[in-house]
Order: structure tokens, then C-alpha cells, then sequence
């Protein structure tokens, strides 16, 4: 832990940056969309299916030397129905950063901090749904170039996508499965118009 970026530090979420994290979250997604994710993670939260979080904290006025969340990323858990049994991964949702903090490495920090632990615990993947021009460069590929099959189609086929960790197994494949949680809050995917204007700036039509 204390990974540090441009001035930045990432540690492990600690209940007293629930408050903190809320407001990120609504303010890196929307007030209403923030509401809703924030919802869902109160609910994975309360059915033992969160896994951990990580925050990225800056100084809030050198004179007092306040800890500000800047940025936070959370990892629950979900499961891929493979032929033998079902398996124990990662997600990753959310993702958030301040945008006045964007473009000095917290993102990448956030995600390299994830993949340690993921390593740690003994998980064989972390899969999450988001850009693939951004998350490709940093180590996530498409699910299906790896045997995962998305949980629904309203996930542009680009944008699923999975890091494959030291435990993982070729046999560790098939479609992944979410915690009803996601669907009850209907945060799976994109619907149209919105789905249809991303599938046509990646240029994914599956």
C-alpha cells in the first residue's frame, strides 16, 4: 500500500472516507447515475459481496494537512460459469477520479494497486465494463479474446474486459455471472440511444 502518484497516494478505503467517496462518485458520474451506483454499492456492500476499495488522497491545505479523496476504485465479486465449476472473480466498478486530478497517473495507480491485491488474495482475473482505448493500454484485453463471455449483450463486445491474473487456469472460462445487485440498480451495460453511439465510436456491432 501507499503507492504514490505525482503527489498523489493510494491506500486501502477506510470507513471514514465513505462520506468522501459518495460525493466522488456522484461527482465523477452525474448527481442521479452517482446515486444509483452508489445504491448498488451500498447493497453489494450489505450482502457481504464487496471485496475491498481503494482511495487516491492529496493534501487539502498544506497548513492543515488534510487527507482529500481524489479518487477511488472498488472491487466486488462475481463469478464466470465455467465447464467445471464456477469460479471466484473480481469486478471492478467503479472507477472514479476528480477531474481536476485527471491526467496525473491516478487512474493508472488506482488500477495497478487493484491487480496487486487481486494477485494477493489469489484471484484469477479482474473483469470490469469501460473503455477499452484506455484500459488496453494498461493491461486489459477483451474477455472473449480470453474465453469470458459478457453478461449481456448491451456490452459493447470491446468494451469487456478482463485481466488475467497468476492463479488464473486456461479451464477458467465461459460467461460471467453478476450479483443480482447490478440489475436490480440496472447498471449492467448501456441501452440505446446512448449503447448505439458508443458501438459506433468503437466501432463494435456484435
Amino acid at each position: 500500500m501507499g503507492l504514490r502518484s505525482n503527489g498523489v497516494k493510494v491506500r486501502a478505503g477506510r470507513v471514514a472516507d465513505a462520506v468522501a467517496v459518495r460525493e466522488l462518485v456522484e461527482v465523477a458520474f452525474g448527481s442521479e447515475e452517482g446515486r444509483v451506483i452508489n445504491s448498488a454499492l451500498s447493497e453489494l456492500d450489505a450482502r457481504g459481496l464487496s471485496q475491498t476499495f481503494f482511495v487516491a488522497v492529496d493534501r487539502d491545505g498544506a497548513s492543515r494537512g488534510a487527507e482529500r479523496v481524489v479518487g477511488v476504485v472498488g472491487l466486488s465479486r462475481a463469478w464466470v460459469d465455467a465447464r467445471r465449476r464456477l469460479v471466484d472473480v473480481l469486478v471492478l466498478s467503479p472507477l472514479a477520479v476528480l477531474p481536476e486530478v485527471q491526467g496525473r497517473g491516478v487512474g493508472a495507480a488506482l488500477l495497478k494497486e487493484c491487480v496487486t491485491y487481486g494477485d494477493e488474495v489469489g484471484a484469477p482475473m479482474i473483469v470490469l465494463e469501460g473503455d477499452p482505448r484506455y484500459y488496453g493500454v494498461r493491461g486489459w484485453v477483451e474477455g472473449a479474446s480470453r474465453g469470458i463471455e459478457r453478461p449481456s449483450e448491451r456490452i459493447p463486445a470491446a468494451a469487456f474486459q478482463v485481466r488475467l491474473l497468476k492463479t488464473h487456469d486456461a479451464w477458467m472460462a465461459g460467461r460471467l455471472v453478476y450479483p443480482d445487485t447490478w440489475w436490480r440498480h440496472d447498471v449492467v451495460g448501456l441501452r440505446d440511444p446512448q449503447l448505439a453511439e458508443i458501438e459506433a465510436a468503437l466501432g463494435d456491432h456484435s
